[in-house]
């Protein structure tokens, strides 16, 4: 396994996004989890993902019983500031002092350890100063309760105002072939202030993978039948774009997936993507990406067959999409 480093704590060069294990992508098997995460860390990759805001905390549970005696081989990074309703749906965002305390402490309990490695901003909090969620960070990572903080989905200025208060050690922010918003400002500084770049949605949401034809496709209640890309008349043509990228991964002698996670890894920087999955079959064809040895003229093919100017639908919903970039 390749390695790199959050704030210090060395990790691999390829994370695991755990969301998946908990539903989203339809039902999901909890004794199932467990046994890929297990899988997951026997493969060599460290970094667990996970979110209070993935199944109502279910998520963090689900982790903290898959570490149960193997806390030593993982590091967690999960995140906080949703607030939900009864009904466990994120509706509102919060990030004052005394609710990242609240949601940590409730976090730690639901994952069954003494420290978060990396504690993650999930949304921006238009309503609290940047500065005054990082100085309550501090003071949890003073207490021993967190190694490291992070933030999600920030804009340039956001993320340059809370390092000034303290280390920003994770940035993590959607990025693949198809979404490449960050290589205009963030990634650049990202690289500046020597923050660690976590690629979420790596193979977008499965699409790039090549094994989602239609939306008919998908369980009734796997949330991809809601995002603007995978919408009928977007999926179509989206798909175009996709099939490039398969030829060329065949002609290449590797699989979709393999390529568009490499095509990450070889970016000029401190990028770690987190693919998710429930399939073992699917975890051992995404490890060996790290082992492909492509060619600049490769990368610049890969980059091409799916060239964002041409890939249909917002990477959100309209009301999702108003939470990113602030």
């Amino acid at each position: 396994m390749l390695t790199t480093t959050l704030g210090g704590i060395p990790v691999g060069r390829l994370g695991f996004g755990c969301f998946a294990l908990s539903g989203g992508y339809g039902e999901a098997d909890p004794a199932a989890a467990v046994a890929m995460i297990h899988a997951v860390l026997d493969a060599g990759v460290n970094l667990l993902d996970t979110s209070d805001a993935y199944a109502a905390g279910e998520n963090e549970v689900l982790v903290g019983r898959a570490l149960a005696g193997h806390r030593e081989r993982a590091v967690v990074a999960t995140k906080f500031g949703w607030v939900l309703d009864d009904a466990g749906r994120a509706v509102r965002l919060d990030s004052s002092p005394a609710q990242v305390r609240k949601a940590c402490v409730a976090s730690l309990r639901r994952l069954g350890t003494d420290h978060i490695d990396v504690y993650i901003q999930h949304r921006v909090d238009p309503e609290v100063p940047i500065e005054a969620t990082m100085g309550e960070l501090m003071r949890l990572r003073e207490e021993g309760k967190i190694l490291a903080m992070g933030l999600s989905e920030a804009a340039p200025a956001t993320l340059s105002r809370a390092n000034e208060v303290a280390e920003v050690a994770a940035l993590q922010t959607e990025y693949s072939l198809w979404s490449r918003e960050p290589e205009a400002e963030l990634l650049p500084l990202c690289d500046r202030l020597g923050t660690g770049f976590m690629a979420y949605s790596p193979l977008g949401r499965g699409f790039l993978t090549g094994t989602v034809r239609s939306v008919d496709d998908l369980p009734e209640n796997d949330f991809r039948r809601d995002q603007p890309r995978f919408a009928r008349a977007n999926l179509k043509r989206n798909l175009v774009r996709v099939d490039r990228l398969a030829q060329l991964a065949g002609d290449l002698g590797c699989s979709a997936p393999q390529l568009a996670l490499a095509w990450l890894l070889a970016r000029p920087w401190n990028v770690i993507p987190i693919p998710s999955t429930r399939s073992l079959g699917h975890l051992q064809d995404n490890l060996k990406a790290l082992e492909l040895e492509l060619s600049a003229a490769d990368l610049a093919a890969a980059g091409e067959a799916v060239s964002p100017d041409s890939i249909q639908g917002e990477r959100h919903p309209e009301q999702h999409m108003k939470t990113l970039n602030r």
